[in-house]
């Protein structure tokens, strides 16, 4: 079985990470399983084989849709429309529940702010540029505030 051309990657540009896959392969078997290295390999391209078909799926039913992003009914339609009609129920719950824990942070925001104020950051971000240029100027740094100096100081 030949691995799908990906557009722009060669086969060994498009892999997932081995260490994760491993990590994943081990949890689902009993603890005294071994897994040989030739067989994780195989897994692991396996599970890119997989995700290249029903990515290719999902985007032939948006296409077929006259939409231009691939959205969570594709997947599931392309699955159906694979054979993998069984996953549905269980790839639903998986989505909904990566809904509920993303649904506290806004799109392409990284930093929440819930540790401290916008001011106490641009303090504290002073405060470590100015340690920095310390260091850069004459090697020496300046004394590091305790926590219950820096909230003094708020």
């Amino acid at each position: 079985m030949e691995p799908m051309d990906i557009v722009g990657k060669s086969k060994e540009d498009v892999s997932l990470p081995k260490a994760t896959m491993c990590k994943i392969i081990k949890e689902m078997l009993p603890p005294d399983v071994r897994v040989a290295r030739d067989t994780q390999d195989l897994l692991v391209e396996c599970c890119v084989e997989f995700i290249n078909l029903i990515s290719s799926e999902s985007n032939e039913v948006c296409c077929r849709e006259d939409k231009k992003t691939i959205a969570p009914e594709h997947v599931l339609k392309a699955l159906e429309v694979l054979g993998f009609g069984e996953y549905i129920e269980e790839v639903c719950a998986a989505y909904e529940q990566h809904k509920v824990e993303t649904l506290d942070s806004p799109k392409g925001v990284k930093w929440s702010g819930a540790e401290m104020t916008e001011e106490e950051a641009l303090a504290e971000q002073q405060r470590m540029f100015a340690e920095a240029r310390a260091r850069m100027n004459n090697g020496a740094s300046l004394p590091k505030q305790s926590d219950s100096e820096r909230s003094m100081d708020s």
